[in-house]
C-alpha cells in the first residue's frame, strides 16, 4: 500500500480551532473523527485532535508525529542507563466513496535505530530481543511500520454502519488504545509495564476486523497474527490469521469511552510456541476539555493474560494527562502487575508470580516554534514497590528517572 503526503493545500488553509475539535466524520460511522483512536479502537468523543489537518477535495489528511531523545537512567543492580531516540510518523487520509467512508493509515518509527534490546526499564518483560533470550527489564523497540491499513464503512440504516479493517501491520479488536495514542499517555516517554497485559498486540503482522456500529456503541471481531514481532524489526514478518478477538465499546457520553474486550492469541512468543494464551481487558478513559486548549485526560484500565500452560496474571494501570495551554503537560501513571517472567530460568524462584508496583510522575514545558510545531523539555521519575524475596535482584529501594527533549508535530 502506497500513501502520498504530498498535498497541494496547506494546513494553514485551515481554520486553527478545526485540529482541536473536528466535525469531520468518523472512519467508521456517524460520528465525529475524534472518536477515532489506534486501530479500530475509540476514545471519548472530547478528546483533541493532536494533529495537522488538510483539505485537498474530497480528501481530509491528517499528519501527526514526533520525536524524542531521552536520556534514561535505571537504578539499582539490575538498571543501567542508555541514550536513546524514539519516534513516531502517523499519515491518515479519508473521502467519501459511495455512500460510506474510505480511509488508509500509514505509522512508521525509527525506534529500530535504538537496537535490538531496546531501552533499559525495570520489571518490563515481553518479546525477544535476539531469539534466543527474553527481554526483561528493558523495553522492545518497535518495528519500522507499525501500521499500514486500510478501512472502509457503509451505512446501513439512519443510525448504524458496518466496517471493514485490513492491516498488515494493524491493530485487532483488543484492549484500549495503545499507549502512545492514549489522550492519558501520549505524552509519557516511557511504555507501561502493562504493555503485555492490555494492548501489546497494537503492531500486528496481518488482521482482519469486521464491525457494527449503532448510535454510541460499537460491537467488532478480528482475525489476526497473535505471534509478537520478531526481533528484526526493519521488515515485515510472515502474515497469519490464526488468533482472535472481540471488542465491545461504549461511549456514553462524549467525556467518556468505555471498553470490555478479550482474546485468543495463538502462540504469541517465538520462544514459547506451544503457549496459547488468552487475554481479557476492560477500561474506562475519561477526557475533560478545558479553557484555553487546556485537557485533562485519565484512563483506567485492567488486563489478564491466562497462559496455557501457565499462570493467570493480572495487570492494572490507572494514568493521567494534565495539558494546560499547550505548554505545560504533568503526567502521573500508576500499575500494578503480577509477571513470572521477572527471573531468570533455573534461579531459585524461576517462574514464581511477583506481585510488582511502579509509579511514574513527570512534567513537560513546550515551546511553540511555529503553528503546528513545538519543541518540549521534560522529566520523570519512577520508583517501585515489590516483595522482599526479589530484593537482592532489585535492590531494596531502586529508582529511575528519564530527561528528555520532544520535537512534536501537533
Amino acid at each position: 500500500m502506497t500513501l502520498s503526503l504530498a498535498w497541494p493545500v496547506m494546513a494553514a488553509d485551515i481554520p486553527a480551532d478545526m485540529t482541536r475539535d473536528m466535525s469531520m466524520p468518523g472512519l467508521q460511522g456517524d460520528y465525529s473523527m475524534n472518536r477515532d483512536a489506534s486501530g479500530t479502537s475509540w476514545q471519548p468523543d472530547a478528546t483533541p485532535i493532536d494533529g495537522v489537518m488538510i483539505m485537498n477535495g474530497e480528501w481530509m489528511t491528517m499528519l501527526h508525529g514526533y520525536a524524542v531523545q531521552v536520556y534514561d537512567h535505571q537504578g539499582g543492580p539490575r538498571g543501567a542507563d542508555k541514550n536513546f531516540s524514539e519516534s513516531m510518523f502517523m499519515a491518515m487520509a479519508s473521502r467519501p466513496l459511495g455512500d460510506g467512508t474510505f480511509g488508509v493509515r500509514a505509522m512508521a518509527s525509527l525506534d529500530p535505530a535504538m537496537g535490538k534490546t531496546g531501552y533499559p526499564l525495570l520489571l518490563q518483560t515481553g518479546e525477544t530481543a535476539d531469539g534466543v533470550e527474553h527481554l526483561v527489564d528493558r523495553q522492545h523497540p518497535h518495528d519500522l511500520f507499525m501500521e499500514l491499513a486500510a478501512i472502509y464503512s457503509h451505512p446501513l440504516t439512519d443510525d448504524s454502519s458496518g466496517f471493514l479493517y485490513v492491516g498488515y501491520p494493524g491493530e485487532p479488536a483488543l484492549g484500549p488504545p495503545a499507549f502512545m495514542h492514549r489522550a492519558s499517555g501520549m505524552d509519557i516517554p516511557e511504555a507501561p509495564i502493562t504493555h503485555h497485559w492490555l494492548d501489546s498486540t497494537h503492531v500486528t503482522f496481518g488482521v482482519i476486523t469486521l464491525g457494527y456500529v449503532r448510535y454510541d456503541w460499537k460491537i467488532e471481531a478480528s482475525a489476526f497474527n497473535g505471534r509478537e514481532p520478531d526481533q528484526f524489526r526493519w521488515n515485515f514478518d510472515q502474515a497469519r490469521l490464526d488468533s482472535f478477538s472481540a471488542r465491545l465499546t461504549w461511549n456514553p457520553a462524549t467525556d467518556w469511552s468505555i471498553q470490555l474486550s478479550r482474546g485468543n492469541l495463538h502462540s504469541p512468543e517465538a520462544l514459547d510456541p506451544g503457549l496459547k494464551q488468552t487475554r481479557t481487558t476492560a477500561s474506562a478513559s475519561y477526557s475533560l476539555p478545558l479553557p484555553e486548549q487546556s485537557n485533562w485526560a485519565t484512563t483506567l484500565a485492567w488486563g489478564q493474560d491466562a497462559n496455557q500452560p501457565g499462570n493467570r496474571l493480572d495487570g492494572f494501570l490507572l494514568e493521567s494527562e494534565f495539558s494546560i495551554n499547550d505548554r505545560h503537560t504533568l503526567f502521573i501513571r500508576a500499575e500494578s502487575s503480577q509477571n513470572d517472567e521477572l527471573l531468570a530460568q533455573g534461579s531459585k524462584f524461576s517462574g514464581q508470580v511477583f506481585n510488582v508496583k511502579k509509579l511514574s510522575a513527570g512534567y513537560i514545558h513546550d515551546w511553540l516554534v511555529s503553528e503546528h510545531v513545538k519543541i518540549g523539555l521534560g522529566g520523570l521519575r519512577s520508583v517501585y514497590d515489590f516483595p522482599a524475596v526479589i530484593d537482592s535482584a532489585y535492590g531494596a529501594h531502586p529508582d529511575s528517572w528519564m530527561l528528555f527533549a520532544r520535537l512534536k508535530l501537533y
